[in-house]
């Protein structure tokens, strides 16, 4: 085998490896697009129209039965394939559909990974000491629901242009090489 045929495999397998990468984040923010989707359209809505003190204790039950293998393996794993992806991009920035994968990555990890770290999950944990039945607890639950779901609503819109964004890259790649 030459050498030219050499750095040709290599680039092939390359390219299989970062179609596979970014087939599994198109699905990933798409996943994850939903589960946030679910909660800006009817489980906050569901939470807001119990007491305090049963919205509350419904939220902590939540909000400690996310920290799963399953949910937090797409939610991070997916921030990580967008993470690589993007940087690879940066490579081989001539490639068809790059400027989609790499918006799409972007939003993914700044809208939707970035935006539940910074603003969704201190929220969490300001709920997640706090009495549900005491008078503090309502008055922050009052305040979370609104910001919370307000914060939710910006993940949401992110993961889902960030699956629309990828799946777009995945198509013009694949029209490119056929």
């Amino acid at each position: 085998m030459k050498k030219n045929e050499k750095i040709d495999e290599g680039l092939k397998m390359i390219d299989r490896v970062e179609f596979i990468f970014m087939l599994i984040s198109a699905l990933g923010c798409g996943i994850i697009a939903g589960v946030f989707f679910a909660f800006s359209t009817f489980v906050m809505n569901a939470l807001a129209r119990l007491t305090p003190a049963q919205g509350i204790a419904a939220m902590q039950s939540i909000n400690i039965a996310v920290i799963n293998p399953l949910f937090l393996g797409v939610f991070v794993g997916t921030a990580v394939a967008c993470l690589l992806l993007a940087g690879s991009t940066l490579f081989r920035w001539q490639r068809p559909g790059a400027v989609y994968l790499l918006a799409g990555c972007l939003l993914y990890i700044a809208g939707c990974f970035l935006v539940t770290m910074l603003f969704n999950v201190p929220r969490n944990d300001a709920l997640a000491v706090v009495d549900p039945v005491s008078a503090d607890g309502a008055k922050l639950w009052a305040g979370y629901l609104n910001s919370w779901t307000a914060w939710n609503h910006v993940r949401t819109a992110a993961a889902l242009a960030a699956a629309a964004l990828i799946t777009i890259a995945l198509c013009v790649e694949s029209r490119s090489s056929s």
